[in-house]
């Protein structure tokens, strides 16, 4: 088995404010993961983060829910649809649809960098059957822009690790409240809740609850020079207490603060 890469986080990661799931702003239409979203976060000159789903027929769908009822008019499981049938769905409260990936990439073009989080496929932080990842890594053969690639599932890295092994990539981590992650079972909280994958996935950075950042893995990452990002932070008071900690941020509800 040939020895696992661990390519490095691209530096405007660590320069430029993340905007969560891009500058979406529902009062101005524009709907989280969206085209007009994504745009506004180009233009401002934010670093973006998105969420990528799985289409019934193999294509990653930029979309944060395993179901569409939150977001859209339709009902029902993400997976269920084809590309084509999801590209054809409205999301609530904007005029846009659900973009593919790779249609995503078509908007940024490299200008500003770019933070892919890998939904888990498998309801249970599970070994995944590979098919997102694959899109995933498709998507970005040839894209020259910053890029790199999250989940809270090891397993989705460890793909990426051999689909894309030159893409940066990381764990998306968390305090693992057993509460908040039902139905996941206790034993798995406690499992990623001491990021016991890091090495094994070649992960590069971590993003970690926002209210978390005290924890001992994670100090004891940082303290090893692992860049730190975090998630979310809603307000600038939010942002000082993290930054105190994490390299940088990732938020949404305001405008954090541009490197002058």
């Amino acid at each position: 088995m040939p020895e696992i890469t661990r390519p490095a986080l691209p530096a405007g990661f660590l320069r430029l404010p993340v905007t969560h799931r891009a500058l979406h702003d529902r009062a101005q239409g524009r709907i989280e993961n969206s085209p007009a979203a994504i745009r506004a976060a180009v233009a401002a000159g934010y670093a973006i983060e998105v969420d990528v789903q799985l289409s019934a027929d193999g294509v990653a769908m930029v979309f944060h829910d395993d179901d569409l009822d939150r977001l859209t008019a339709a009902r029902g499981p993400v997976s269920a649809r084809t590309a084509a049938e999801l590209g054809g769905i409205g999301l609530t409260g904007g005029n846009d649809t659900i973009p593919t990936l790779q249609a995503v990439l078509g908007m940024v073009a490299g200008r500003v960098p770019l933070l892919i989080e890998i939904k888990d496929q498998t309801g249970a932080m599970a070994e995944t059957d590979g098919r997102l990842e694959a899109s995933v890594a498709d998507a970005l053969a040839g894209y020259g822009g910053a890029v790199a690639v999250m989940s809270f599932n090891p397993h989705a890295m460890a793909q990426m690790a051999r689909l894309a092994p030159d893409v940066a990539r990381g764990l998306t981590t968390s305090a693992y409240d057993p509460d908040d992650w039902a139905p996941l079972p206790a034993e798995v909280c406690a499992h990623l809740r001491e990021i016991p994958d890091f090495d094994r996935v070649g992960a590069s950075f971590i993003s970690h609850q926002g209210n978390d950042l005290t924890r001992p893995r994670v100090l004891e990452l940082r303290a090893a020079g692992v860049p730190v990002l975090c998630w979310t932070i809603r307000t600038p008071e939010q942002e000082a207490m993290a930054r105190q900690i994490a390299a940088n941020v990732t938020f949404e509800g305001y405008l954090s603060a541009l490197p002058a």
